[in-house]
């Protein structure tokens, strides 16, 4: 992929806002459908939250893989991308939309840079984002000593004493990661239902992880590093201390879509409303992945990348009427 630093005076046929899944995979088929494409990202890293927040964590509902460690798949889409020579402009948020109404021409404005667009699609994942943190004293003086909201290099945690706290699809795709090489893994979560995928949970119950439901956590202790935890039962509040080496919350994010809330796009509960065709209020202006909402919406990298295929193909037929919404099946399709 071809970096980009200065304005460019001739505009893209599409600009996707957003590095991650669904924005790499959109990048692929515009490419593959002729388009010239742009990839801008307020990080410095392709991959979005497959490289940023759990790149050693298993994906396992991707077409394709039984299994596929996430940074894996960020180099694979990147590589697939990588075929059309995408432009690619890093640490770029974008700050302001502008169209011309004489020659419909989008302007996206960053901090120090103007990039020009026939149309866009807006693949931002979840907006900015941050872990939510653990609310204790203690927590901030532990954090890079032990307290870990996402992991980037899973044999750091091999042989260690690790406590998960959390319920969700993270939590328990990290106890089965973390398991396997862990000295022992403990799971606390405050009720006991999961917020996972079944099979996912049936498999952290089937391995070696220890699962203590309605328990919550009340403090972490040591001296240079992370040593013990102290945990409890919600219900009891009979009070139990954990030898730990290490502890990964998985608590939720906070997120906010930023300076595109002041777009004049639609939103519908943080996340822009779109139709059938994935394009929002505005026309030219399409979006894809976790950021879109329609009803029916399943917030998966899978249906990601068929949400990028339709916006793609419809943001073809917007900037030539001629073209085909559907260009046939890839295997048909000269390249």
């Amino acid at each position: 992929m071809s970096e980009n630093h200065n304005n460019d005076s001739q505009p893209v046929d599409v600009t996707i806002i957003g590095g991650g899944p669904t924005g790499l995979f959109g990048a692929f088929y515009a490419g593959l459908r002729g388009m010239s494409v742009k990839i801008l990202d307020s990080l410095d890293i392709l991959g979005g939250q497959l490289t940023t927040l759990y790149p050693e964590k298993f994906i396992y509902d991707v077409g394709g893989f039984p299994q596929i460690l996430a940074k894996d798949l960020a180099q694979a889409l990147i590589d697939q991308a990588n075929q059309y020579k995408p432009v690619v402009s890093l640490g770029e948020r974008v700050d302001r939309l502008e169209r011309d109404v004489s020659s419909g021409i989008f302007t996206l404005h960053t901090k120090s840079q103007k990039h020009r667009t026939r149309s866009i699609l807006i693949a931002a994942g979840i907006g900015a984002f941050e872990p939510k943190t653990l609310q204790l004293p203690e927590a901030e003086g532990f954090a890079g000593r032990g307290l870990h909201y996402f992991v980037k290099d899973l044999q750091s945690l091999r042989n260690k004493r690790v406590l998960i706290v959390g319920g969700g699809d993270s939590a328990v795709d990290w106890a089965n990661t973390v398991s396997p090489i862990a000295a022992s893994c403990t799971l606390i979560h405050r009720r006991d239902q999961f917020r996972a995928h079944e099979q996912s949970v049936a498999l952290m119950r089937r391995g070696q992880t220890k699962i203590l439901t309605f328990y919550e956590l009340k403090r972490i202790g040591g001296s240079d590093r992370i040593e013990n935890a102290t945990v409890y039962d919600n219900r009891s509040k009979e009070e139990q201390i954990i030898d730990i080496d290490a502890v990964l919350v998985n608590v939720g994010f906070n997120n906010s879509l930023g300076p595109i809330k002041e777009w004049g796009l639609e939103i519908e509960g943080g996340s822009i409303k779109v139709d059938a065709m994935m394009q929002t209020n505005i026309p030219g202006v399409f979006a894809a992945g976790d950021i879109a909402t329609f009803p029916g919406k399943l917030k998966l990298i899978a249906t990601g990348f068929g949400e990028a295929c339709i916006a793609v193909n419809f943001a073809k037929h917007y900037l030539d009427p001629k073209a085909n919404i559907f260009p046939g099946h890839s295997s048909n399709m000269k390249r």
